[in-house]
């Protein structure tokens, strides 16, 4: 794909009228500019945050297994090597593009509330790193549902590779000893996370290049590995869990593990400009949210204006701003609440294009007069994979906050999620600092609390040609829009697309994040003319793949905001 650097100058003729400082030319991203290739293959390619864990996945493609049993290796792998949300007591959503005719499927694993749960249960100043912020794990029954639906090689012979990893150890980064040494040092109320992530009797003393080993975690997946799903979920590990809840105050019990089931779900589809888009489905915000605002960017000519002029970034913010509004309004759990088809139609997006100034920005507060306004991270991952065959897997899945509840499994060595803090804790309170108090995501026994994680594949011709998605809370479902935008709209290629600067608005707090703000300080300054607040941030982890329609060589790029590995054969 050409270089995104190249722009053309006019302006698309729905905007001549808009002052010239709204357009002044901005320089191009330094990073971007002396961006490395993506690395490149033709059989298969696997792109995680973790060397290990990517090369689990390639391991897995090398020895005959499909794009699922990379995944699927790769997930556990994550859960020994990045530790801080790579998991199996967590949960999420796993999109596949078969790739042969089949139609995408989405395996959605997400954490779900015991059914002790209550709507009012948490009190306002309630910590989050608790027994009680412990919901439903997915992740074991969503690699399982997974595999059983579309593997080829044996359960047992995916997940031994994390089993290796975690029982004879593994070498450490300098990123891995930092993350290492932070969470130990700020655990002194949780003895089992420093026993089992500490360096020697729980010290915060890990340096690059030691070995981590994880004995008790290798003993949990040998478990799995052998025994299957059920081991977690009826068997030893879920007695232990339930003893860890008990000494704790947390709510889940033997018969929620057991009745907890993943779902094979139909994605989200849209188009753009001639591409097919699949992304999840509720529970999760991200697929409904990413297709309301392509629908409404595709009204636009982005590409004439610039990727990073001051209207496009206009147009951006407000297309942000009034997804993030929906999804307050309308989004949780389908199971739960009946949620409007009409926010993924074209129709409805030709509406809300119909409600933006060209002009100006447009105050929060004004785009949802029916909800009420009270008065005034790195905790997920994301992979990308696909295989010789064209079989395509995007797989977000996470702890909530990093390292999750910091509540590890007395005995059986993993962490458990604080996710429960997903939903809206405070019913009824949605204030301009951005809590939301909506009814949809409110707390219900058995009900999965919304998410913004948004795996994504674009697709063409009954061929996927990009693999996507983000950690980051909120700020997934933009980092995603934004990695589309930039390959489908500005023809970057993979390496600059994750490479270059993000945008970030979620309707509340009132203020878009731009990264690399002081680079664009003069589009800054045209945005904040129109009345835009503008931060600075750093969003996301954008694993990624683009497959080149002509040749079908596989580009992969891992995002070097973390750390992370891309590899293919």
């Amino acid at each position: 794909m050409p270089s995104f650097l190249t722009r053309r100058a006019l302006l698309s003729l729905a905007v001549l009228c808009l002052p010239l400082v709204l357009f002044w030319p901005l320089k191009p991203q330094p990073e971007a500019q002396a961006a490395q290739r993506p690395a490149k293959a033709k059989h298969g390619m696997v792109v995680s945050v973790s060397a290990h864990g990517t090369q689990a996945g390639l391991e897995t493609l090398k020895k005959g297994g499909n794009a699922v049993d990379a995944a699927v290796a790769t997930a556990f792998a994550l859960a020994v090597t990045y530790p801080a949300a790579g998991n199996i007591g967590g949960g999420g959503f796993m999109m596949v593009y078969p790739g042969s005719g089949e139609e995408p499927v989405c395996i959605e694993y997400r954490e779900m509330a015991p059914a002790a749960a209550t709507k009012t249960m948490y009190k306002k100043d309630e910590s989050i790193y608790s027994c009680r912020a412990v919901g439903v794990p997915g992740t074991v029954r969503g690699m399982a549902l997974a595999h059983q639906k579309f593997g080829k090689l044996p359960w047992k012979d995916v997940v031994m590779p994390a089993v290796r990893l975690a029982e004879s150890g593994f070498v450490i980064d300098a990123v891995l000893a930092s993350s290492l040494n932070w969470i130990v040092s700020s655990a002194d109320e949780f003895p089992e996370l420093r026993r089992v992530l500490g360096k020697e009797n729980g010290k915060a003393d890990w340096r690059p290049g030691d070995r981590l080993v994880q004995k008790d975690l290798g003993a949990t997946l040998r478990l799995i590995a052998e025994d299957g799903p059920d081991a977690f979920y009826v068997g030893s590990i879920a007695d232990k869990l339930v003893a860890t809840m008990q000494a704790g105050g947390g709510l889940i019990t033997k018969s929620d593990l057991a009745h907890y089931q993943a779902k094979a779900r139909k994605p989200i589809h849209g188009t753009y400009r001639g591409y097919d888009v699949y992304g999840p489905p509720p529970p999760a915000s991200g697929g409904t949210c990413l297709v309301e605002m392509l629908n409404i960017l595709e009204n636009f000519d982005l590409k004439s204006q610039g990727r990073w002029s001051p209207q496009t970034l206009h147009l951006m913010i407000e297309t942000m701003r009034r997804a993030y509004c929906d999804r307050a309004r309308y989004l949780g759990d389908a199971d739960f609440i009946k949620i409007p088809d009409f926010l993924t139609s074209k129709d409805y997006a030709r509406k809300l294009v119909n409600t933006i100034d060209l002009r100006k920005a447009t105050r929060s507060e004004e785009l949802a007069k029916d909800i009420p306004l009270a008065a005034g991270g790195d905790s997920t991952t994301h992979f990308s994979i696909i295989d010789k065959d064209g079989m395509a897997v995007a797989n977000t899945y996470t702890l909530e906050r990093s390292y999750g509840s910091r509540v590890v499994v007395n005995g059986a060595g993993f962490l458990l999620n604080n996710e429960m803090m997903d939903f809206n804790w405070r019913p009824g309170i949605t204030d301009r600092e951005g809590a939301i108090g909506t009814e949809p995501n409110q707390i219900a026994p058995g009900k999965r609390m919304l998410s913004s994680q948004t795996p994504t594949i674009v697709a063409k011709d009954g061929r996927a040609l990009l693999i996507t998605g983000s950690p980051g809370g909120r700020t997934i479902i933009n980092t995603v829009l934004c990695i589309l935008v930039n390959v489908l709209d500005f023809e970057m290629d993979i390496r600059a697309a994750v490479d270059a600067p993000r945008l970030h608005h979620a309707w509340f707090p009132d203020a878009a994040r731009l990264e690399e703000k002081s680079v664009y300080a003069d589009a800054v300054k045209s945005l904040q003319a129109m009345g835009h607040r503008i931060e600075g941030t750093k969003q996301g982890d954008a694993h990624s793949i683009w497959v080149d329609p002509k040749t079908g060589e596989y580009d992969g790029a891992e995002d070097r905001r973390i750390s992370g590995k891309a590899a293919g054969y």
